[in-house]
């Protein structure tokens, strides 16, 4: 079996485990109690697997994978193991910095015919960011100083669903609200070529709209310290989804670092709580200028 860490006294892989899972669930934005019910477990079960202190039978895993020399993915099922192209496009991936992956993911869709031209995308401004950093006041103003269509993507997706974003996720779950996410924002690069679009602050956790998103769109990531994002949404009387929670800025604190990753890979960034909205407004100005003006 694997080594105890001399330290702690758990298992390195388990260890690794539960910060994997931990990652996962802040990205998502996800409460422990949260993720637990989706997952039909018991959050005291879920808290173990964080704390690595999961199943040890999971590390008959580990074994089996040293024993045939390959990785557990290819174990489990994952699709990047399914075929030998896969595997060996892994192996190429492998140990790459996140520089030359960015690189690579922009060879590949200029090789499948998925990439929009600078000039042809450099006027789709989309903000991302988590809820509160300003998106939708910000794009607003942006829309109406640039003349531009100004998409709030989160009622696109009740347009297309016909009801409330959470009566989306309490009737259908998540997949299905990410369905929705993918066609609102599907129509909105196809029928507006000059738009500026507030993004929904977990459509980076979604890699194939975050890629389109990326691949038809200026991004711009608007930033704000965890305080800002969450007085500015308990100002706007809207409490969910954190604000109920007695570890409510804990957790924004992880959803922030869980997403920050993603939200870094914009174009752009601005910190909207550096300065007051008027001088946040003509840094989001002056920046896009650049972009439709270089």
């Amino acid at each position: 079996m694997t080594e105890k860490d001399t330290k702690t006294g758990k298992d390195p892989f388990l260890a690794s485990m539960g910060m994997r899972v931990r990652q996962l669930r802040s990205r998502k934005g996800m409460t422990r109690k949260a993720a637990a019910l989706a997952a039909h477990v018991s959050e005291r079960h879920l808290a173990n697997l964080e704390h690595g202190v999961g199943n040890v039978s999971t590390l008959v895993l580990v074994e089996l994978s040293q024993a045939l020399e390959c990785s557990i993915a290819e174990i489990i099922g994952d699709i990047t193991t399914s075929t030998p192209e896969w595997l060996m496009i892994r192996e190429l991936l492998s140990g790459k910095d996140e520089a030359t992956l960015r690189n690579v993911r922009g060879a590949i869709q200029a090789l499948l015919g998925s990439t929009s031209s600078f000039s042809g995308r450099k006027q789709r401004i989309a903000l991302i960011g988590l809820r509160g950093a300003g998106k939708s006041t910000l794009g607003k103003m942006l829309s109406e100083f640039l003349g531009f269509q100004f998409l709030e993507l989160s009622a696109e997706i009740e347009k297309f669903a016909g009801c409330s974003i959470s009566e989306i996720q309490a009737l259908y779950g998540q997949t299905a609200y990410r369905r929705y996410e993918r066609r609102a924002l599907e129509e909105s690069i196809q029928i507006y070529t000059e738009a500026v679009i507030a993004t929904p602050g977990g459509l980076v956790s979604d890699p194939a709209n975050f890629n389109d998103v990326l691949t038809h769109c200026t991004t711009i990531w608007l930033q704000a310290a965890p305080e800002d994002h969450m007085n500015r949404v308990i100002a706007q009387g809207d409490m969910r989804p954190m604000a109920s929670s007695k570890e409510a800025m804990e957790d924004l604190k992880a959803i922030l670092s869980g997403r920050e990753e993603f939200y870094s890979k914009a174009d752009y960034k601005i910190n909207t709580s550096a300065q007051s909205l008027e001088a946040t407004f003509e840094i989001l100005k002056s920046t896009v200028q650049r972009v439709l003006h270089p």
